[in-house]
């Protein structure tokens, strides 16, 4: 169906703050939920204030530990997505325990998947588990982390096999170069280069998928991290985000995966 204006697919990653972990920095488990919670407390004020809606992709780890604030970010029109069941450490056996988790913490259905790290999952046992969706793919290439270059770019319903019908939602990412609209590139390029990319996607493909993750929200210093991924944080990156999104409000409407994923032929 046609829209009249372009849809804004804004997402978080809900997860247990266990980035530390990746660059050979101890964290506590109750600090990576700590620091996870107040992420997700100052994330919710800041969609609320920008009249945003967005899909958080949750750890059923972490909504185990704050289920009143999963209800609350559910209560607030956000849709509530499986991040799988904890954030490090996978079995397949997640795709379908963590769904099942969620789902009774919110009293409603869990319908789109993100694997933790856009980590590779076979979309036959993700349609299995009963998902609708999966946004698992970052379609561009990440230095260190993946080549991804020449996977589809666009959202697209698969076809055959085990998993026909289930829709697939890459994170955006601009034409012929590719440059990604995610949450590295929001801290690392200056804003108008975001926008720049944003407009271009949303001119192509009359929609943007974006991802984030509430703990950017927080202030990281103590933790030792690398400038690429903790460079920009707090309050200053609060603020970059809160003024993108009163951009993009005025571009098109905030819509959530589910919904989306509906309408994809």
């Amino acid at each position: 169906m046609a829209r009249s204006r372009p849809v804004i697919l804004l997402s978080f990653d809900v997860e247990e703050f266990d980035l530390p972990l990746e660059f050979g920095r101890s964290i506590e488990p109750a600090r990576q939920l700590e620091v996870g919670r107040e992420g997700t407390e100052r994330m919710l004020t800041l969609l609320e204030h920008a009249k945003a809606r967005a899909t958080l992709f949750v750890t059923a780890c972490f909504a185990s530990a704050f289920p009143e604030l999963i209800r609350r970010a559910a209560r607030a029109g956000h849709e509530i997505a499986s991040h799988g069941l904890v954030h490090t450490g996978w079995e397949t056996a997640h795709l379908a325990e963590s769904k099942r988790v969620i789902e009774a913490i919110t009293g409603m259905p869990v319908e789109g998947f993100r694997r933790a790290r856009l980590a590779p999952t076979d979309p036959g046992e993700v349609k299995s588990a009963g998902y609708t969706y999966n946004s698992s793919d970052n379609p561009t290439w990440v230095p260190g982390r993946y080549n991804h270059f020449f996977r589809p770019r666009r959202a697209h319903r698969l076809k055959t096999g085990d998993s026909a019908g289930l829709v697939q939602i890459p994170a955006s990412v601009t034409p012929l170069v590719r440059w990604p609209l995610f949450w590295l590139s929001f801290k690392n390029a200056p804003l108008g280069i975001t926008k720049a990319a944003t407009r271009a996607v949303l001119g192509v493909d009359r929609y943007a998928a974006l991802y984030y993750h509430p703990w950017e929200l927080c202030d990281l210093r103590e933790f030792g991290l690398p400038g690429h991924v903790a460079g920009l944080d707090g309050e200053r990156y609060t603020q970059r985000l809160r003024e993108y999104l009163r951009w993009l409000g005025r571009l098109g409407e905030w819509g959530t995966y589910a919904e989306f994923a509906r309408g994809v032929h």
